[in-house]
């Protein structure tokens, strides 16, 4: 693809003259604020008609003096420029347009040209700049510190300075910050993210542990096996350096255009000048004045840079990046910016996505001769001694109902069944249907039947009763849905490796009448192919885990959610919600529509000023003033309308 010579039209999509980071601002805002100021003050001394300044050396030194602190760093540019065989450069353009204007006399005019186009540029730059801080400081989420354990005692380090083969010790809810080899003997990480399952993991010595991954239950140790760099979360950073490479169509429109565009206006502005010269050849009566078609030419000079035009849209794109960002949205180019307006088809996986990956008790179901007081009571005083999360729900379970624990006696954990202990002489058991056929307790048929976690439980020999876990809907996953609907969007699927009847389930609560469960990644991969097999289906597919990942690189618009989300499926997302919370899909697509109806908006206003400039410009009616405004203010104009999506989306 070929790219415009203008350095506004940079790979940053970024003009020059930004401001570095690690920079004084003043070494910059000087140059303005001393160029205002004589120029300002020289357009009162000449309205007051002092004699001094009547002189045309000492106007022209005033206003030199105004004109060389924002001249020269242009005039620099302009001739590295033109040392790069890059002779349509804004840079040059500038420079010989205020080099013509000093050459007619129009001094203010000439200082006015080149110090609103550094003031424009400064303002380009900040808003930028500003954007690009805001999506790089939301990706961030890696932990600030890691505990180091050197010579038995505890090391406070950032992860920059853990080196391979260090060992660091994680406390229960905190994120692992690098990956590693587990020491400790066991230890629960919540990974649905990872994994796509609701239960948490249980990873014991010598396997991997992952950055991103939070231990829930205790403290680990870790052993460092891969550098700071190239840890999960690192990685994620990548994505923002990459994110302004992937351009829109407008973006890539406007930058074909303006290579185009620039040469025949600058070819059009020589003409100004020469074509009134031969017709005075021709028609002696024709009164050639060389100032004035100058004058004309280089009000077209001013008004032919395609700044205006060129960084507008960039600028409405970083806007629209930088105010998703705020929400906790990151976009990873203005591309996705445009395909996710289109887009008619939601897809869903359902684990982590639009559930919370964690147990709670749904309800507890008794037999005759025992109150759910008692029953929630006993299994809660058994459990409270297991560091299982179905073991911790009811816990929790039972706390919130303000129900007091009793004492037991020693608890043995049956592996793969569940818990036994005694309670006053009497046997209660508390695990899965497997623990009771292991000790020939009858229970009733349908308990095998029933599609959820299930916790039955039975006193000495009889069965008593169950409680029922399952992964529960985050707060917002029916506003999501709903939203999506009220912008259109009406064919919303969840797919998921749940069984079918907890999926049908789910989708029922949600309104959502196509559920497919029981699918392993492929199934996720077979079912997005057929969708896509309709060309009028704009699919994304929102999702979580590594398991999600091929089913996100078939989407159209591909969205992760990112909080917890793996690396694989952050990686291969075109869009990732850092807030793990799915209503953000439907303020994604808000942000992209808003977005591209101000990048038309900003398109309109460019082509429709610069344009009518232009005719005026030729026909000796607009002034390097108007040129000015048609360029910088434009350009000033179309930052504001930017900056204004931070307010449209909330």
């Amino acid at each position: 693809m070929e790219q415009c010579s203008c350095k506004c039209c940079a790979s940053d999509n970024i003009p020059l003259q930004k401001t570095p980071v690690n920079v004084n601002p003043f070494k910059y805002y000087w140059r303005i604020l001393l160029s205002a100021l004589l120029l300002f003050s020289g357009l009162i001394i000449g309205a007051m008609d002092i004699a001094v300044f009547q002189e045309k050396q000492i106007a022209f030194t005033w206003y030199l003096l105004a004109y060389l602190p924002v001249a020269l760093p242009v005039i620099k540019e302009a001739w590295e420029s033109i040392l790069q065989k890059e002779l349509f450069s804004e840079f040059t353009l500038m420079s010989i347009a205020t080099f013509g204007a000093f050459y007619i006399g129009e001094y203010p005019e000439g200082v006015a040209v080149m110090l609103f186009y550094s003031l424009g540029e400064l303002f380009q730059s900040k808003a930028v700049n500003k954007a690009k801080r805001s999506i790089s400081a939301l990706l961030d989420v890696r932990p600030e510190t890691a505990t180091v354990i050197r010579d038995n005692q505890s090391v406070v380090e950032t992860p920059q300075q853990v080196q391979i083969d260090e060992i660091i010790e994680v406390k229960a809810g905190e994120r692992v910050p690098l990956d590693g080899m587990m020491l400790s003997e066991v230890a629960a990480f919540n990974t649905s993210a990872l994994t796509g399952e609701s239960i948490p993991r249980h990873i014991r010595k010598g396997e991997e542990v992952l950055a991103g991954m939070i231990v829930t239950d205790k403290v680990v140790r870790i052993q460092v096996l891969k550098p700071f760099e190239k840890s999960t979360l690192a990685r994620i950073l990548e994505l923002v350096q990459n994110a302004s490479e992937r351009k829109a169509p407008a973006e890539l429109f406007i930058r074909k255009f303006a290579r185009i565009y620039t040469p025949i206006v600058t070819g059009l502005a020589v003409f100004i000048v020469l074509l009134p010269f031969l017709y005075s050849l021709i028609d002696i009566q024709f009164l050639f004045v060389f100032n004035d078609w100058l004058y004309r030419a280089l009000v077209f000079l001013v008004i032919s840079c395609p700044c205006a035009l060129v960084v507008s849209i960039p600028l409405g794109y970083f806007g629209g990046i930088g105010a998703a960002s705020r929400l906790g949205i990151l976009f990873k180019g203005g591309n996705y910016l445009d395909a996710i307006t289109k887009i008619n088809t939601v897809v869903f996986d359902k684990t982590g996505t639009l559930t919370k990956g964690t147990f709670e008790v749904q309800f507890c179901q008794t037999q005759p001769g025992i109150s759910k007081e008692k029953l929630i009571q006993l299994a809660a005083s058994v459990e409270r001694n297991s560091t299982h999360p179905i073991a911790k729900a009811i816990v929790s379970y039972a706390e919130k109902q303000n129900i007091t624990f009793v004492s037991t006696e020693e608890v043995t954990e049956i592996a793969g069944y569940g818990l036994e202990t005694y309670m006053e002489g009497t046997r209660f058991l508390v695990g899965n249907t497997r623990l009771l056929s292991k000790y020939q307790i009858r229970f009733p048929e349908e308990l095998s039947d029933i599609p959820d976690t299930l916790v039955a439980c039975a006193i000495g020999t009889e069965y008593v009763g169950y409680l029922l876990l399952s992964d529960t809907l985050k707060e917002d996953a029916l506003q999501s849905i709903n939203a999506l609907k009220l912008l259109n969007i009406h064919h919303i699927q969840i797919l998921s490796g749940d069984k079918q009847a907890i999926v049908t389930s789910f989708a029922q609560k949600l309104g959502i009448t196509e559920a497919y469960g029981d699918l392993l990644p492929d199934g996720k991969v077979k079912h997005m192919e057929e969708l896509s097999r309709d060309a009028k289906k704009q699919i994304t597919f929102v999702g979580d885990g590594i398991n999600d990942a091929p089913a996100l690189a078939l989407s159209n618009v591909g969205i992760a959610m990112g909080g917890l989300g793996s690396d694989a499926a952050i990686e291969t997302a075109d869009v990732v919600i850092q807030t793990d919370q799915p209503s953000k899909v439907a303020t994604a697509i808000r942000v992209g529509k808003q977005t591209r109806q101000i990048i038309w908006q900003n398109i309109s206003l460019a082509f429709g000023v610069k344009l009518l400039v232009l005719i005026l410009g030729a026909g000796g009616l607009a002034t390097l003033w108007e040129a000015v405004f048609a360029d910088v203010g434009v350009a000033l104009i179309a930052i504001v309308n930017a900056v204004r999506i931070q307010k449209l989306i909330k």
